[in-house]
């Protein structure tokens, strides 16, 4: 290998720039760290040094399984999302930071002066509910999964964040909750992908991330349906209802919610400047 792990550095980017890797230069310097058990801070420092030796053997098979667009976060095994730390791999879909504005919107709706409860449907890796917990001392949630590995990871993140004692896990589907009246708010990033689009995405979603939390139906939109029906059934009046919303689906997510009965809309917009997540309330 190169003569400075400066230019293992170079080399292994070079390789992801090849691959068509966007941010080859940020991707190539986590790899080497995950690979000599480092931090940034350390790969500066130690840039003139020669690599040691078993560096090729273990970077190599990382740069090979990010250059088939293995997403990064599968490979280091870990993401960070709204300032914490989450195991990820490919029971759940990674946590980005768009669906960030989904907790914050639930935030401004939870108050952390007093106890609430709070169900969180598809929980995935858990990243929505764990971050709530995080930042609400008080609250407790309800986590919803229909897979078992979903639930076992995020579980695992729970407990690696400190909230474990607060979040409950139920493998069901959010039609056969039985407790809806029982939350203050029900939050949710459904599949809202259509259908005959998910074979377009990044490969990295297309083909690592979980079908079943990408496909909302021929037209994206079959989760909403269930849950706005399901909610303005159940839920108790003044519940908040927040969901994730693609970008271009805040006007029929909408129009389901205002037709279901749900009023006082509150729409934002992730960093992008896309509208991301959308909140509304049964009236009282």
């Amino acid at each position: 290998m190169s003569a400075s792990i400066g230019q293992v550095l170079c080399w292994a980017q070079r390789r992801l720039s090849d691959a068509g890797i966007e941010a080859a230069r940020t991707e190539a310097r986590l790899l080497v760290c995950h690979a000599l058990g480092i931090d940034r801070a350390g790969l500066i420092a130690l840039s003139e040094d020669a690599p040691p030796p078993g560096l090729s053997a273990a970077l190599s098979p990382l740069l090979k399984r990010r250059a088939t667009r293995e997403p990064l976060a599968h490979i280091l095994g870990y993401t960070e999302f709204y300032g914490l730390p989450f195991f990820c791999d490919d029971r759940a879909l990674i946590p980005r930071s768009d669906s960030e504005t989904v907790v914050d919107l639930a935030l401004s709706l939870l108050p952390d002066e007093r106890a609430v409860k709070f169900a969180d449907l598809g929980t995935g890796s858990g990243c929505l509910a764990i971050s709530v917990l995080a930042n609400r001392p008080k609250a407790e949630v309800d986590a919803l999964d229909v897979s078992p590995g979903a639930l076992a990871l995020a579980r695992n993140n729970a407990v690696r964040n400190g909230v474990s004692k607060r979040i409950s896990f139920f493998k069901q589907s959010w039609s056969d909750m039985k407790n809806w009246s029982g939350y203050d708010l029900v939050l949710s990033n459904p599949p809202y992908i259509a259908s005959g689009m998910i074979d377009d995405l990044q490969p990295e979603v297309a083909r690592f991330d979980p079908r079943l939390a990408l496909d909302g139906g021929d037209d994206g939109l079959n989760a909403y349906r269930e849950i706005a029906a399901l909610g303005a059934s159940r839920m108790k009046a003044g519940a908040w209802l927040v969901l994730e919303i693609g970008h271009d689906q805040k006007n029929k997510v909408s129009a389901l919610l205002t037709s279901a009965g749900y009023v006082d809309l509150v729409v934002r917009k992730d960093l992008g400047g896309n509208d991301r997540a959308i909140a509304t309330r049964l009236p009282f």
